[in-house]
């Protein structure tokens, strides 16, 4: 089961990947454990999404802005 930490304001992204077999877990509260998850689904908003200018993850990066979250799963799908 692919690992995946969701923006907390992405709630209907977080909602639907769950449906579709993902383990979904809040990004604000792994912050610390980042590069443990597969990938990451952030709004886009805020470039800085960790509160660090210099942070790298192994994982996927999704930008969600202006996505759907059949979007945001059809783009986890291609990357994972």
């Amino acid at each position: 089961m692919k690992r995946v930490a969701v923006e907390k304001s992405l709630r209907n992204v977080k909602d639907y990947l769950k449906e579709q077999g993902y383990n979904v877990e809040s990004l604000e509260n792994n912050r610390d454990k980042i590069n443990s998850f597969d990938a990451i689904v952030v709004t886009g908003q805020n470039s800085n999404f960790l509160g660090m200018h210099d942070t790298s993850t192994n994982g996927t990066v999704v930008y969600a802005k202006g996505l759907t979250p059949e979007d945001v799963h059809k783009e986890l799908q291609r990357s994972l």
